[in-house]
């Protein structure tokens, strides 16, 4: 492998990086620390994998869920690499065996949570162990000032300067406020990083605000209109995600409920209900999504208004990584602002805040709040502009693509990406892979995404050198699955 361009082809089956890519791949490679903030779907997860094949020895990455390591292992097998995780759903022995067979070479990438870095089993194999580099995923875990705030990622620091030789670290986060990412560079233990912060803008994301006098009422029309697609219903309390659940499930919807109140083991097969799509839709709160990489999640629904526009836009953003459209909309409401004021104030007594800290802690929470306010409230400004405005972006124009400018225009100019492609094919091939993937005991789109279907079935390529020019399929999917893919093709 001569460079990364061709690593990109044989692994992942692009021709092209995204923006941003590049820049960290290199400086990662050249010994650099680093820190990207880069949109959901971005491909961050590919800055750190490309150097970690390319370098001698074990990559780390700091992944904070479970299923978030599990799902990029399985992503990275799907591709021909051999990765491993470490965390509590592992028992002592097999967490021996996944570290004996990294000290082997087995193993390229090894995804750690954060807790376990500083145990003294970990300890010891990272320091008897060729450490290439360590990547923290969901860098903004190591924020106070976040939801997902986790005090263990304040311990990555300490386990970094255990280590006999200082690897290059890179930080990877897709909501990060100034003052965020402030705390990544100071607290992460990065020094003087590579940055890169990539452009906010998700253009197949279709924003709206709603009113609706019944949300379950304007809920059930909706799901009718989309039985098909895979989407999440955001809610704000445990209580309204099971009264939500409950109702769509008794109108025959295929919904389930998910919050930190199940047990571990209720919420992970929820989880994986989702993922292999035995359940379509999803009513959470904000405790579900951070560990979801579900490509063909076509809408999220806020039936309340979340508190802050950060929350808002990453729970949004978790529709439509595949690139194709998909629908993010908001319901607004005089009792949603009161509950979320209500909220605002509960700091618990016991919290380690002083009575200043709570005083400011408690305005600053406001503040954002009012931001989502203007932002649910905007009858005559693009949402859009809206929201990159707070991320401080400033679009020219409108986006054509919401619905404060579907209201403003009386013809929607909004044009999807429409590829003409034939629907016969693209059936037999979808429903190859979710034949293959039931076998193997994947998730679909771990075989072929639908916009990779949709792609194949409008080129219709009629050997596997042609099947080499479709976005996304390396060299061990078209090993596993190109014969089959054209045999389809060419009947």
């Amino acid at each position: 492998m001569n460079d990364i361009k061709s690593a990109l082809k044989k692994y992942y089956g692009y021709d092209k990086f995204r923006p941003g890519q590049e820049k960290i791949i290199n400086a990662i490679l050249s010994g650099r620390d680093a820190i990207a903030v880069m949109p959901t779907g971005a491909g961050k997860s590919l800055c750190y994998q490309i150097p970690a094949l390319m370098m001698e020895g074990i990559a780390i990455v700091v992944s904070p869920l479970i299923s978030l390591m599990q799902d990029q292992v399985r992503n990275l097998k799907e591709m021909g690499i051999r990765g491993a995780y470490l965390n509590s759903s592992l028992t002592p022995n097999q967490i021996n065996l996944a570290t004996e067979n990294a000290k082997k070479g087995m193993y390229k990438i090894i995804y750690a949570a954060p807790e376990r870095l500083n145990t003294n089993h970990f300890l010891s194999f990272a320091m008897n162990s060729d450490i290439s580099m360590i990547a923290i995923d969901e860098a903004h875990c190591i924020s106070q000032w976040g939801q997902d705030f986790r005090p263990a990622y304040l311990k990555i620091s300490e386990f970094i300067a255990k280590l006999p030789k200082r690897p290059p670290v890179a930080a990877f986060t897709a909501t990060a406020t100034a003052q965020v990412k402030n705390d990544i560079l100071s607290k992460s233990g990065l020094v003087n990083p590579v940055s890169y912060t990539g452009g906010f803008d998700r253009p197949d994301l279709y924003f709206a605000v709603e009113e609706p006098s019944d949300s379950i009422t304007y809920i059930r029309n909706y799901l009718m209109r989309h039985r098909d697609e895979s989407g999440i219903i955001y809610c704000l309390t445990r209580k309204e995600t099971e009264r939500t659940a409950d109702v769509l499930s008794s109108l025959g919807f295929s919904i389930s409920a998910y919050h930190a109140g199940m047990s571990d083991i209720d919420r992970r097969r929820v989880q994986e209900d989702f993922i292999y799509d035995r359940v379509k839709v999803i009513a959470a709160t904000n405790a579900f999504g951070m560990g979801i990489d579900k490509p063909d999640v076509r809408f999220v629904i806020h039936k309340n208004m979340p508190a802050r526009i950060e929350d808002y836009y990453q729970q949004a953003g978790r529709a439509g990584r595949d690139g194709d459209k998909a629908e993010c909309i908001l319901f607004y409401s005089s009792s949603d602002v009161r509950l979320n004021y209500y909220m605002i104030e509960q700091v618990p007594e016991n919290d380690p805040l002083t009575p200043e800290q709570r005083r400011e802690y408690i305005k600053a929470e406001k503040a954002c709040l009012q931001q989502m306010i203007f932002y649910a409230t905007s009858h005559h400004t693009c949402l859009r502009k809206r929201l990159l405005g707070y991320f401080g972006e400033t679009p020219a124009d409108d986006c054509n693509n919401c619905s404060v400018c579907r209201r403003k225009n009386t013809v929607y100019t909004y044009t999807e990406k429409a590829q003409d492609y034939d629907g016969v094919i693209y059936s037999r091939l979808k429903e190859y892979c979710q034949k293959i993937a039931l076998f193997s005991g994947v998730p679909f789109y771990t075989i072929a995404t639908e916009v990779m279907l949709r792609e194949l079935a409008a080129v219709k390529p009629k050997t596997v050198a042609e099947l080499r020019t479709i976005n996304g399929f390396g060299e061990e999917k078209i090993r596993r699955y190109g014969k089959d893919f054209i045999k389809i093709i060419n009947q």
